[in-house]
């Protein structure tokens, strides 16, 4: 066993005996007879109705990551389960030790792991709370098993395979088009070959910390030839943000299912600032999109339960046009939307994900529009605040230093 193995597996045992990990065997594929042990956890109260959190992706661990959270809602009396996707963490390998093969990794078969875990745990109906791609899992199960669902939240939802469309137009009216002082920086940025569209994974994580004057602040200094913290984040972006990590971040084997069903490729149109471009150089790109397994532009008309839409006013990974358009389509919908918030409120804003779990776990989903300015308020996750911190004291830095510049060769 390598030491990476030996790792893992002591992880897992860890894991395994946190209060509330179970497992239930599920099929490989469907029709196989071949099994795996899927894990999920359940914390807080039982009683009334629970709530499944489905976090994004495909990647994320759900055991791991979210201690601290299922700890805070325990203590607001909320009864959480979240269920590991298969192919990450506790869930990824099958009887034999063997990472799950490829053709076991599909929507589908997600949503119907969620569905045996509520049967599992003796669960009826349950508040599903889906973020970013979680949000495309949770709709599904209504689609596929619409009786479980009690009441639902979608917090910085996809819709379908033409999201990125959505995505780039909201990306080029904040960054290109207009006559900001941003976008005219971008623009003259993009002229002199300093910024392109693999920038804009950095561009759209400093607007979600800090808004357009912060980035604006960032893109002054490469404007001004202060390179050396812009290449410095395009290489924590390229080499470090992205880097799997053990039972929190696994997309090495689910990470295709966003490519294959969803297309978050999408399809580059030639223009400036094309944000099909930063997931077409990823690797998981390469298996090509096939086929959408769910309509939800037709299927949401028929959702009869509570739904609330949450969306962040500086998400420009699944922009507000996106969860405005659900709004639009699902009859018995609320949007609340948070004008500071960045992407994934579940993540960057856990204390509002957690208030707004509250109120619709207890049929107050109407109230919560009222309560936006309350919500935007509330303090950030420590990661988001101490980013937001940290990229403001590097400009300042950075604007404080000589400029860099390259010693010409001597003949």
């Amino acid at each position: 066993m390598t030491p990476a193995g030996s790792i893992a597996n002591r992880r897992h045992r860890q894991l395994s005996a946190l209060p509330g990990v179970a497992s239930i065997r599920r099929p490989v594929t469907v029709g196989s007879d071949e099994r795996f042990d899927l894990h999920y956890v359940r914390t807080g109260p039982v009683g009334g109705t629970p709530s499944v959190i489905i976090p994004g992706g495909p990647g994320m661990g759900s055991i791991a990551p979210y201690q601290g959270f299922r700890k805070r809602a325990a203590a607001m009396g909320l009864d959480v389960i979240m269920v590991e996707h298969r192919g990450v963490g506790m869930s990824r390998r099958d009887d034999s030790g063997a990472d799950l093969p490829s053709a076991a990794l599909t929507i589908t078969a997600v949503v119907d792991d969620i569905a045996a875990v509520l049967n599992d745990a003796g669960v009826d109906t349950a508040v599903v709370y889906g973020a970013s791609y979680g949000s495309y899992l949770a709709a599904g199960l209504g689609v596929r098993h619409p009786d479980r669902v009690h009441a639902m939240v979608l917090d910085s939802p996809l819709l379908n395979r033409n999201d990125f469309d959505v995505v780039r137009r909201a990306c080029r009216e904040l960054l290109w088009h207009g006559d900001s002082a941003l976008a005219a920086t971008v623009r003259a940025l993009t002229v002199a070959g300093a910024f392109g569209s693999e920038d804009l994974t950095i561009a759209a994580g400093i607007y979600g910390l800090g808004g357009a004057e912060l980035l604006e602040r960032h893109l002054d200094l490469l404007l001004d030839g202060r390179r050396m913290l812009w290449s410095a984040m395009r290489f924590v972006t390229a080499n470090v943000a992205r880097r799997k990590v053990l039972f929190h971040n696994e997309s090495d084997l689910v990470g295709p299912i966003g490519f294959r069903e969803l297309n978050f490729a999408g399809t580059p149109d030639g223009l400036p600032l094309d944000t099909t471009l930063t997931w077409s150089a990823m690797p998981a790109a390469a298996v090509g999109f096939e086929a959408e397994p769910f309509d939800l532009v037709a299927e949401m008309p028929g959702f009869r339960w509570p739904t609330v839409v949450v969306s962040g006013g500086r998400d420009l990974i699944t922009p507000p046009a996106v969860a405005q358009r659900i709004t639009e389509l699902v009859p018995a919908s609320t949007l609340v939307q948070l004008p500071n918030a960045a992407h994934s409120i579940l993540d960057s804003q856990d204390g509002a994900a957690l208030q707004i779990l509250a109120a619709v776990a207890g049929g107050r989903e109407e109230s919560l529009p009222a309560q936006t300015d309350a919500l935007d308020r509330l303090p950030e996750v420590a990661s988001v605040r101490m980013g937001r911190t940290a990229l403001a004291a590097a400009a300042r830095l950075a604007g404080a230093l000589p400029r860099f510049r390259r010693r010409r060769p001597t003949s």
